[in-house]
């Protein structure tokens, strides 16, 4: 019997003895778009520490929007924070997804309704144009310490089926009094509700005690932040005032009022002009600025401080994101490198927690019961071994050991297309 027609047997053998899938969510969006979603307050502009430990607390206490919306301007305003959390989640996003059958994980799985499960999963998601843009979203809780999409249900085909994934405004998620994330919708706007059953996939990636906006990366950048703007501010005043050419016109005692204002409105000129006309009896100089007074302050290694700290904070090291006025060694860098690795491997592993969870357990239940094996989600890493040497080891491990390596694999690891029935192929002095 083929897989397909294993699978209606089973589903009907299920249905007889008193099983259904699970309950699928009501067709239709939830959380319905509203112009309030685009409004921004913009803490960031004139931000003190009080006003920050302020927003941090009310985040503690459930009203989260001014910290998101502080992190998401934090990100715009700080050129080395977006491009350290833009690697970060780059890292995961980046990298291609895979949809593999429980059987290839656990033993004992039925293998039929595994693959069933895995193949209906696989070809509901490729067909799925915002899934990728779904996986962005939700790789911003990656930060954020939170995200939400909403997974939109239609009757496809005579079954339930997931047919849209719709990211969920940040200004829309709110925290209650047990820590538990709640939706703002229309019938509820102030308190919200509990995500219902299969129809949100939520992301709390660092939650820390159980309450999801403690241990987030952007809350930990936050006093970088605050202490690098302030040291840019200053560094900009700084640079104005000492930074530019002092002008200097000695008149004569004779001169009269008159020719003063004159004389001081063409050193207004001369500021953006480089040019003007004097009196032979003035006596113009231009003092340079000193160039040793522009390296004296510290305002630049404060800002070089600080996004180190940054560095570390998202990336765990410093020497793959900058190395100005820095010395090391390949073997540190080879080694910061490697901390960078771990921790992209773990972000791979919530996030395939997440997405089995969330999206495609519910996908599975819904559409082949709730006792159909759940695959699983796993992004492909490019391992950068050298495409010879891989050959060497496939053919010693064929040759040699005996090792069954499938074909398929084999062409995919080395890069070599698969030949089609009536293409031509090189035979070499392969027997």
């Amino acid at each position: 019997m083929s897989g397909k027609g294993a699978g209606i047997l089973r589903r009907l053998v299920h249905s007889i003895r008193g099983g259904s899938a699970a309950a699928a969510p009501r067709p239709g969006r939830l959380v319905v778009a509203r112009k309030e979603d685009t409004w921004r307050a913009y803490p960031a502009d004139g931000l003190t520490p009080s006003r920050m430990a302020q927003i941090l607390r009310s985040a503690d206490a459930g009203d989260i929007e001014p910290a998101l919306q502080l992190y998401e301007q934090m990100e715009e305003k700080d050129a080395h924070l977006f491009s350290v959390a833009q690697t970060r989640r780059l890292g995961l996003t980046g990298l291609a997804w895979e949809v593999i059958s429980a059987a290839e994980i656990h033993r004992g799985v039925d293998r039929v309704a595994a693959e069933e499960a895995a193949s209906h999963c696989r070809r509901v998601l490729t067909e799925l144009a915002c899934f990728e843009d779904a996986l962005r979203h939700l790789s911003l809780a990656i930060g954020r310490n939170v995200s939400v999409v909403e997974m939109v249900w239609d009757v496809v085909g005579g079954r339930h089926e997931v047919v849209d994934l719709a990211a969920v405004d940040f200004g829309r998620i709110t925290v209650d009094a047990y820590d538990r994330i709640r939706i703002l919708t229309r019938e509820a706007p102030y308190e919200g509700i509990l995500p219902p059953v299969n129809k949100f996939i939520v992301n709390l990636p660092h939650s820390v005690s159980g309450h999801p906006m403690r241990g987030g990366l952007l809350r930990v950048s936050a006093l970088a932040y605050l202490g690098k703007q302030f040291a840019m501010k200053d560094w900009l005043v700084f640079a104005e005032i000492f930074g530019m050419p002092i002008r200097i016109a000695r008149y004569d005692a004779s001169a009269s009022p008159e020719e003063k204002r004159e004389m001081l409105a063409m050193l207004r000129d001369l500021g953006t002009a480089a040019f003007g006309i004097f009196s032979k009896a003035v006596e113009l100089e231009i003092k340079e600025a000193s160039q040793g007074a522009m390296g004296g302050p510290p305002y630049e290694r404060v800002c070089n401080f600080l996004n180190r700290e940054l560095s570390k904070a998202w990336l765990g090291q410093t020497l793959t994101t900058d190395t100005a006025g820095e010395t090391g060694t390949h073997a540190a860098a080879v080694i910061h490198d490697r901390v960078r690795v771990d921790i992209q491997e773990d972000d791979i592993r919530n996030e395939a927690r997440m997405i089995r969870r969330d999206l495609l357990g519910p996908m599975t239940r819904v559409a082949l019961g709730e006792s159909a094996p759940v695959p699983y989600f796993r992004r492909v890493l490019d391992d950068g071994l050298d495409p010879a040497k891989l050959a060497g080891i496939i053919a010693t491990a064929v040759n040699e050991l005996g090792a069954r390596v499938p074909a398929g694999w084999a062409h995919d690891a080395l890069g070599i297309p698969q030949a089609g029935e009536d293409e031509t192929c090189l035979t070499g002095r392969r027997r």
